[in-house]
């Protein structure tokens, strides 16, 4: 090899082979040979004589591999299909490999899992999705993984041997598999791993039994699943499971008559990706050019490919391909497309594929976007064996331009044909003596950017959702946006803050989506002062506009003039006659929970806007609902469990963090625990699907959305615990093997839902554990406090010059952390400190104990409500995060800071 060498252009591959000697001849030998196939097994053993571990042997693999194909490839020796399949085996190897030296080890320690009805050993079946399941891997991807185990049962444990059940075995086996995969060791990593897909997502169990992946796909799988599953395939398993499991999919994937209903799932679930990608964009546009999921890209050829899987694969099994490029052939072959558009197609495929792998190529990173910077472009461009930047982006333009034609004739909305008439309204923007005219009406009304707001108008116009409008509803639509432009001018007047143009893109932004619901045009249109209102929460939150968007069977709210919301008993008993009447119908119920608290939410909203709530109130009247969420669910949700051995579960949900010190802000997740107290054989088994089930129907996507998101960290030994503790387990976990930060957390923790009884000995619990006396152990309890705060400021760095309202030093947390520290140290001798109170009060009650300086006690509680306050302003502004100027706050965070060091310093 000369340095002339293209794979040179690999800032990576330079990197790696100047990094130890050897390997350029190494690559060298390898470069001389086909990569579609390789003897892994003899590539690892030439590793692993090194003497080196396994994890650190499989990661030296993967480089070579990778340094070779950029090798091979650069210089012309290989293609797409050597690439992807060669990655797509290394990684079936790793996982084949590492699955059965870990499974060894496992086995060794606890026995071999057995299943219980079947008394059979039992093996994990790990079950690559994705690019991976369809082999078709690139060379920077994660491996997205569902890992499932066929019975549920015992290991049998010999001598020496703890005995664990056979969840608890595959989830740890799960576990350090991922580890062994995905951890960064000084060979770096094997694959990146992504757990994502499985049954219920990231808070679903880590493993997963045959019957819990058919129970989920059958009661809770949604159509986007469908998509993901298509491409399962088992990487490692016994024929007989393999088989078991297809049996439980196929039939969820694969419907049995000609599913053309999928073709509309499909063009959602792209809009929604589409949305994002823009938004992106938007926040970083030298992030444009996304090969994947940008217009035109890989993702709309697989989408292509597969829609015909989906609508097709029930009646015609060879459809059931996992391979984008195989269904694309196949789909030639039955005429579904003409073979000149499929060859075409992947042409196309083709060229993004290897624009994806050459970017990647550069640094080893996982990416689909061009280079930002131009001489990173002509690499690129050089590499695809192009000239220059221009001819590279020109061929990509050609590519995505294809691309995107034929991803609109299949998926454009054909429901109305064009006719005349609507030839004649497309006119209205697309001429430019309109569009002026625009700008002088807008100008005429009072808009700061007249011009940008007639632009804006213009594109959405001639947004395809719209051009396929009905003409009744075009006539409609552009008669409320003449309605509209006005009041936009008057409600921007009349806040004396904001923009026209913010106002008027979230409102155009709603318009659109709803554009097809002509029951919400007809309702704008017959009562103005609901579109009034709209307009004006719209100026006033970005959150809001975003909310109503997605829910805009809201609008029926703004009809309401009665203001304020249900009292928590009111809504209670209506919200239990509602789901009574639904009784059966699961996926009805989970609408009304969420129809129901959508509505109490937009009503606060509403009120929140008007300037009625403070942030507190606000935070009450949010936690409030959700405990009337939360107790609905765990009573509806206990009467879906087939097996339950009494009518009450004795059960009960204990909230943590912002829920349980009542400070729940709109989009907050739930901390929360599940504890039971019932001595039946059945009690454990069946609390346990309830707390599988309440976060199920607390986080589902449905039509009506979701809940919320659920955070179950917090149980005893967190995500390796079980997800239902005993009450008994609970109080022994706190009192004898509960860390400090599990203590600091308890200060917030209070019963939610469920069975009063554990409500009532829970809240004891809470108070034994608070009281116990501390003072001989102040330093050590100070070094754990601080401890953890160190750790979350590593785990949730502040990079930028703003001041993070949470997570800064002198911020909210420091303040949490303080109040916290104060309960644990001084609840024994003062125990009016373990009351949930809030923070605010409880530094007013330090301060009256003599436990803290009044003054700087003030002035924290002062910087604490300022910054709740700031906090919720820029959330209401759509900002994800909380962070303002330094200087904005500097006297608060100063009052925090020396708070913090009277105490700990």
């Amino acid at each position: 090899m000369t340095d002339a060498s293209p794979a040179c252009a690999s800032r990576f591959y330079q990197r790696w082979i100047a990094a130890a000697p050897g390997r350029a001849e190494r690559v060298e030998q390898l470069a001389q040979l086909s990569l579609a196939c390789p003897d892994f097994g003899a590539l690892l053993e030439h590793e692993l004589a090194a003497g080196i571990p396994l994890p650190r042997a499989m990661r030296r693999l993967r480089n070579l591999l990778l340094a070779t194909l950029i090798r091979r490839e650069l210089e012309g020796r290989s293609d797409l299909n050597e690439v992807v399949s060669a990655m797509t085996g290394l990684a079936d190897f790793a996982i084949r490999t590492h699955l059965a030296d870990l499974m060894a080890e496992l086995v060794a320690a606890h026995g071999m899992p057995m299943g219980a009805e079947s008394g059979r050993p039992q093996e994990m079946m790990v079950l690559a999705m994705g690019k991976g399941g369809g082999g078709e891997l690139n060379v920077s991807s994660d491996i997205d993984l569902i890992f499932v185990y066929p019975e549920d049962g015992e290991t049998a444990a010999g001598p020496g041997q703890r005995e664990l059940s056979n969840h608890e075995f595959f989830v740890r086996l799960g576990r350090r598999l991922i580890g062994a995969l995905s951890e960064v060791i000084e060979d770096g990593f094997t694959f990146r791993v992504d757990m994502a897909l499985r049954p219920n997502g990231n808070s679903g169990p880590l493993a997963a039994s045959l019957n819990m992946v058919e129970e989920y796909l059958i009661v809770q799988g949604r159509e986007w699943e469908r998509y993901a599953w298509v491409k399962a395939r088992a990487v490692t398993g016994t024929e007989e499971d393999i088989a078991a499991l297809e049996a439980i999919v196929r039939p969820f994937v694969f419907r049995r008559y000609l599913d053309f209903g999928v073709i509309d799932a499909i063009r959602n679930m792209h809009a929604q990706i589409r949305a994002e990608v823009k938004r992106q964009e938007r926040l970083h546009p030298d992030r444009s050019n996304n090969v994947k999921l940008g217009r035109g890209g890989i993702r709309e050829i697989e989408f292509l490919a597969q829609v015909f899987q989906l609508i097709r694969g029930g009646r015609d099994p060879a459809l059931r391909e996992r391979s984008t490029r195989q269904t694309l052939r196949l789909v030639a072959e039955r005429a579904l497309m003409t073979p000149e558009t499929v060859e075409r197609l992947l042409a196309a495929y083709t060229f993004l594929r290897n624009l994806e792998h050459r970017l990647q190529y550069l640094e080893d990173a996982q990416t689909h976007t061009l280079p930002a910077n131009d001489a990173d472009r002509l690499v690129v461009a050089q590499m695809m064996g192009l000239p220059d930047v221009a001819t590279l982006l020109a061929r990509l333009d050609e590519q995505r331009a294809f691309v995107a034609a034929q991803f609109d004739d299949m998926f454009a909305d054909k429901g109305v044909p064009a006719g005349e008439e609507r030839a004649e309204l497309e006119t209205i923007t697309a001429d430019p003596e309109s569009i002026a005219a625009i700008e002088a009406h807008l100008s005429a009304l009072g808009f700061e950017d007249p011009a940008g707001g007639a632009r804006r108008l213009a594109a959405t116009w001639a947004a395809p959702r719209l051009q396929s409008l009905p003409d009744a509803s075009r006539v409609r639509l552009l008669a409320l946006v003449n309605m509209a432009l006005p009041l936009v001018a008057t409600v921007v007047a009349d806040a004396g803050v904001g923009s026209h143009g913010a106002t008027l893109g979230r409102l155009l932004d709603f318009l659109e989506a709803i554009a097809r619901r002509s029951a919400y045009l007809s309702l704008l249109s017959e009562y103005p002062h609901t579109l009034e209102r709209v307009i004006r929460m719209m100026h006033a939150s970005g959150w809001a506009a975003t909310f109503l968007t997605q829910h805009p069977i809201l609008l029926d709210e703004l009809l309401d003039d009665r203001g304020g919301i249900d009292e928590p008993g009111h809504l209670c008993a209506s919200l239990d006659v509602k789901l009574g009447e639904a009784a059966g119908d699961t996926e009805r119920q989970l609408d009304i929970l969420r129809d129901t608290h959508h509505a109490q939410l937009f009503r606060l909203l509403a009120l929140d806007l008007a300037g009625d709530l403070s942030v507190e109130r606000l935070a009450d009247h949010l936690s409030a609902l959700a405990d009337v969420v939360v107790a609905a669910t765990v009573r509806w949700a206990w009467k879906t469990v087939a097996t339950r051995h009494r009518e009450d579960p004795r059960f009960a949900v204990i909230a943590y963090g912002k829920l349980g010190g009542k400070e729940l802000g709109y989009v907050s997740d739930l901390d929360v625990i599940f504890l039971f107290d019932d001595d039946d054989d059945m009690a454990p088994s069946n609390y346990a699907k309830l707390g599988q089930r309440f976060i199920t129907w607390m986080t589902a996507h449905t039509p009506a959305g979701i809940l919320f998101d659920i955070d179950t960290a917090l149980r005893p030994d967190g995500a390796s615990g079980m997800l239902v503790s005993s009450l008994a387990a609970f109080e022994r976990y706190q009192h004898n093997a509960a860390w400090v930060w599990e203590h600091q957390a308890l200060t917030r923790a209070r019963f939610c839902a469920g069975d009063e009884a554990i409500g009532k000995r829970f809240e004891e619990i809470r108070e034994a554990v608070l009281r116990r006396d501390r003072s001989a152990q102040d330093a050590e309890l100070k070094a754990e406090v601080l401890k953890m705060r160190q750790r979350m400021h590593e785990a949730m760095p502040n990079r930028s010059a703003l001041f993070d309202l949470k997570q800064d030093a002198g911020g909210m947390i420091d303040i949490e952390f303080i109040v916290q520290y104060l309960v644990l140290r001084h609840a024994a001798q003062h125990p009016q400190l373990t009351a949930n109170v809030g923070n605010i009060a409880l530094l007013r009650l330090s301060a009256d104990l003599g436990l803290i300086d009044p003054a700087l006690a003030a002035a924290s509680a002062d910087a604490y409500r300022a910054m709740r306050k700031l906090q919720h302003q820029l959330r209401l502004q759509g900002m994800e995060l909380a962070r303002v100027l330094p200087a904005q706050l500097q006297a608060q965070r100063a009052s925090v800071t020396a708070l913090w060091t009277s105490l700990f310093q």
